[in-house]
């Protein structure tokens, strides 16, 4: 379903240019669920980022059931962003001036494809129903999480990236979020690609990849 090949990026720093990804290839099976490990600072990031459609590579191919993302322009990589591929930050990126339900509804509106009935599912699967009127400020930090999985699955995606979505939580908490998200990607068909650095947590996916300066071992 998502074929990456021969992946390099690099940034220009104060002290030159920095390697961050060299030659990454991945595939994600559609439905399949999979870790991405590594210490900080080994490239998660930036190629989910790649994988993510929020920037381009310096080189190599990144297909979607066999469309090439790697080489469109700013508009048709936020199309791919706004209905076929969702990111899950670790920042989370609610919208603060909007209630629970409004920045649940936001990415689906966004792409033309609110469907109320999955929305209802969602709302009441993620246990959100009694926080609706609530604002982001108002919430627990598992709480938020909930929501920014409810946002990035509401428009049934492709394909869910998730960077680090239980590194701000505790040990219970995180547990409970994984669940709620290998769910909702099991009832929406998506696959998922994780970031995390829990060997605990990476073990209840399919399969883990670990990326080690700026490779895949």
């Amino acid at each position: 379903m998502l074929s990456a090949r021969d992946l390099t990026k690099s940034f220009t720093t104060s002290e030159g240019s920095l390697q961050v990804l060299s030659g990454v290839s991945v595939d994600v099976a559609q439905g399949e669920s999979v870790a991405l490990t590594g210490e900080s600072g080994s490239g998660k990031s930036t190629l989910l980022h790649l994988l993510g459609c929020l920037d381009t590579p310096d080189s190599g191919t990144i297909t979607l059931k066999g469309a090439p993302l790697h080489d469109l322009d700013e508009a048709g990589r936020a199309q791919i962003r706004r209905s076929r591929v969702s990111v899950i930050f670790q920042q989370l990126n609610l919208i603060p001036s909007l209630t629970v339900a409004q920045n649940l509804d936001f990415q689906a509106r966004l792409a033309g494809v609110l469907d109320p009935s999955w929305q209802q599912e969602l709302t009441q699967r993620l246990g959100l129903t009694h926080l609706l009127t609530r604002y982001p400020e108002q919430l627990s930090g598992g709480q938020q999480q909930r929501v920014a999985i409810g946002r990035s699955l509401a428009i049934r995606p492709e394909l869910v990236l998730a960077d680090e979505p239980t590194g701000n939580l505790d040990e219970a908490t995180a547990e409970t979020v994984l669940d709620l998200l290998l769910e909702g990607v099991g009832r929406s068909g998506s696959a998922l690609l994780m970031v995390t650095h829990s060997p605990r947590l990476a073990a209840r996916l399919d399969r883990v990849l670990h990326l080690q300066e700026g490779r895949l071992r």
